[in-house]
């Protein structure tokens, strides 16, 4: 079998995802293809020396319908031979989109991939690609009191394992304080590109003055009448300030056969070294991570203590500490740059992020081992472990 080895990873900073964020007046398709560009000329390739380009987008509706993938690579300038592809695993997209070229790769089907994602949430708003659906009969069937939203099973795990609304709130403001940190050292400075046209420098969501106290003031999300009525037994501490904010951005991973990057004078800088994706209950839906960091764990041999770093995406506090708590993992090594509470989680895009981040970290540490896992819509997760070369 072939090695996939990670050459390279850009994003974009990360907009508000509203009207009037830094990245709201920014065709999704232009950031996608900026981030595309930034991956050629960094490493002085040619578009046509690309097998296939791989991009992950949640809601494939408005600007990001049609194939947002196919369009992003012609707006890149890409040979028209170039292939492209669009792929939804909810908030997993770009991190499966990886996992697709990485696996391609090593079956030997591909040489060089560019796996990636965008999503421009105030262009076109969570929830979108939903509106206008019902649920079929046969799912009806299953779950005749209807699933619930993300908002409602963040809850539900906050519920279940005792975390107390200060325990989230002090959860999120660390993560804003150590996304600050992180930035003030310079320690995204190679991977993030500045978008042309844009005055946004650094992610426009980090509030290095987060304190525990500013958060408690705020209200729960996610209680209303009907939910009340359906949860009676919930304590509603799920707020705006202990989940990840409605973002826009790009990131882009440039992945490669090891054999390919020594030809062409490529140094790699991570390889793959296992997989896995899970479905969960599609209720507490959030808790995929916790049996696909059991499973990836499994598959490579490895201990939870042999990982170096976790990037567990933020997409609500109780997510991360059930994790924790579930697999005993060292609270130091958990999101150390930050995670989506702070650096926000622009959706089909959060997964290839994640991992430039926790790239970033293995060599600015000089550490050896990172997993990275995401809960998803729908109770599924996808779990990654890479090494650093």
């Amino acid at each position: 079998m072939n090695t996939a080895v990670i050459v390279d990873v850009v994003r974009t900073p990360v907009g508000r995802g509203k009207p009037g964020g830094a990245l709201s007046g920014v065709h999704p398709v232009d950031l996608s293809a900026h981030v595309l560009r930034t991956v050629l000329e960094r490493n002085g390739l040619e578009s046509g020396q690309i097998d296939d380009v791989i991009w992950g987008c949640v809601s494939q509706v408005g600007d990001q319908s049609m194939n947002v993938a196919r369009q992003s690579v012609l707006a890149a300038g890409f040979d028209e031979t170039v292939p492209a592809t669009t792929i939804d695993r909810q908030c997993g997209s770009s991190q499966q989109a990886a996992h697709f070229a990485a696996q391609g790769v090593i079956a030997g089907a591909y040489d060089i991939v560019i796996a990636g994602g965008v999503e421009s949430m105030s262009r076109v708003p969570l929830g979108s690609s939903a509106h206008g659906g019902a649920p079929s009969e046969g799912l009806r069937e299953r779950y005749p009191d209807g699933l619930v939203n993300q908002g409602i099973s963040a809850e539900l795990i906050a519920g279940h394992w005792g975390l107390s609304r200060t325990d989230l709130d002090t959860y999120a403001a660390a993560s804003h304080r150590r996304a600050a940190d992180a930035w003030a050292q310079g320690l995204f400075d190679s991977q993030v590109i500045g978008v042309p046209g844009v005055d946004l420098a650094v992610d426009e969501t980090v509030r290095a003055g987060t304190t525990v106290a500013g958060l408690s003031g705020l209200n729960p999300a996610f209680r209303t009448d009907e939910t009340a009525a359906r949860f009676p037994g919930l304590d509603w501490r799920i707020t705006a300030g202990n989940s990840s904010p409605l973002t826009d951005g790009a990131s882009a991973v440039l992945i490669m056969s090891e054999q390919k990057a020594a030809a062409l004078g490529l140094r790699p800088r991570a390889r793959f070294h296992a997989f896995a994706v899970v479905g969960d209950d599609p209720i507490m839906m959030l808790t995929g991570p916790i049996p696909a960091t059991r499973r990836v764990l499994d598959r490579a041999g490895m201990s939870i203590d042999a990982i170096d770093a976790y990037e567990v995406n933020e997409a609500f506090a109780s997510v991360p500490l059930a994790w924790a708590h579930e697999l005993h993992a060292d609270p130091a090594r958990l999101n150390p740059w930050g995670g989506a509470i702070a650096l926000g989680h622009a959706l089909g895009s959060s997964g290839t992020r994640l991992l430039g981040t926790l790239v970033g970290h293995l060599e600015a540490s000089g550490a050896r081992y990172g997993l990275q896992t995401m809960c998803e819509g729908g109770g599924m997760a996808n779990a990654t472990i890479i090494e650093r070369l």
